[in-house]
């Protein structure tokens, strides 16, 4: 694995933040602390966001030296809204306090930002142990589903869309739009950093799975299609004219199969007999031109607002 010397992130006049959000993870929050903060330069601050917890999460995180904050809207979009909005840094590193993930890349991770000029540097686990660790079969389908359909969407090419470790730039982070309040948040991010041509990396990192007395709050099926309707929201969203213009040729498809023995019978007898079959196709007609009509003004829209995005990102 990639390894990085330390002194090279501390000599940037730069600030490091850490973002560990938890809910009850009092079996290995203390783990992930004293290892990121041994691999981690001696200046950089870790927050854990305490969601809720009903164990010793936050006590134990503030022992280990953590500044330790609570958030009481439930679902880690809440915790990062929060994070993202309190903490001002030149560096946001953010992971999971489920102890999965080797920190051994965290500061090639936050090098890529500082000295490359990455805005969101992505935790592969997918290309490493994920498949051979997890013992969750469906999740690791889940992860290949949403990564394909994501790629497609948006054309991409993120190994894994999930991954709950990440380094990103203080002007992405300041310009998100957090709008999920649950483990959608990566997909969310992802969308965003790939619609807005954000600088992505991807560095494989090593998985490891939950300890025995650690569970997981991840939900196969109910986050799942979650995730998946977030997908198709942020796709109508971004990709407004694509999505209705889809829309608009179905409909003059299903108008041209309903309309074409009108038209042929009227050629051959100069008679319409079926005027309900016209009436329902001609408002389909309709339906098809409006519907492609709202993708234009929609794009439009969308442009405007990248336009101002692209103006304040600059001042």
């Amino acid at each position: 694995m990639n390894k990085v010397n330390n002194s090279s992130i501390t000599n940037q006049n730069s600030t490091i933040a850490v973002l560990i959000p938890c809910h009850n993870e009092a079996a290995t929050i203390v783990k992930v602390i004293e290892e990121v903060r041994n691999v981690m330069p001696s200046d950089t601050t870790i927050y854990v966001y305490n969601n809720n917890s009903t164990d010793d999460t936050a006590q134990l995180a503030r022992n280990a030296g953590a500044v330790v904050r609570k958030e009481n809207r439930q679902g880690k979009g809440n915790v990062l809204r929060s994070m993202f909005h309190d903490i001002d840094a030149e560096c946001y590193l953010m992971i999971d306090g489920d102890d999965t993930y080797a920190v051994d890349v965290l500061p090639l991770m936050c090098q890529c930002v500082l000295n490359e000029g990455f805005d969101m540097v992505i935790g592969d686990r997918l290309s490493t142990t994920y498949s051979d660790e997890n013992k969750r079969p469906f999740h690791t389908a889940g992860n290949k589903i949403v990564s394909k359909l994501i790629n497609r969407l948006f054309k991409g090419n993120i190994k894994d869309i999930m991954s709950g470790c990440r380094a990103m730039s203080r002007n992405f982070v300041k310009n998100l739009p957090i709008l999920k309040n649950g483990f959608e948040i990566e997909t969310e991010m992802t969308i965003y950093a790939l619609d807005n041509n954000y600088m992505i990396k991807q560095i494989p990192i090593t998985y490891r799975d939950r300890p025995l007395n650690s569970e997981s709050k991840l939900h196969t099926f109910n986050d799942g299609y979650k995730i998946i309707k977030t997908i198709l929201t942020l796709f109508v969203v971004y990709k407004p004219l694509v999505f209705f213009s889809s829309i608009a040729i179905l409909l003059l498809i299903i108008a041209a199969i309903a309309l074409f023995p009108v038209f042929m019978e009227y050629f051959q007898t100069g008679l319409v007999p079926r005027f309900p079959t016209l009436f329902v196709g001609c408002t389909i007609v309709i339906m098809s031109l409006l519907s492609f009509m709202c993708g234009i003004i929609l794009e439009v829209a969308n442009w405007r607002h990248r336009q101002l995005l692209e103006l304040l990102s600059k001042s």
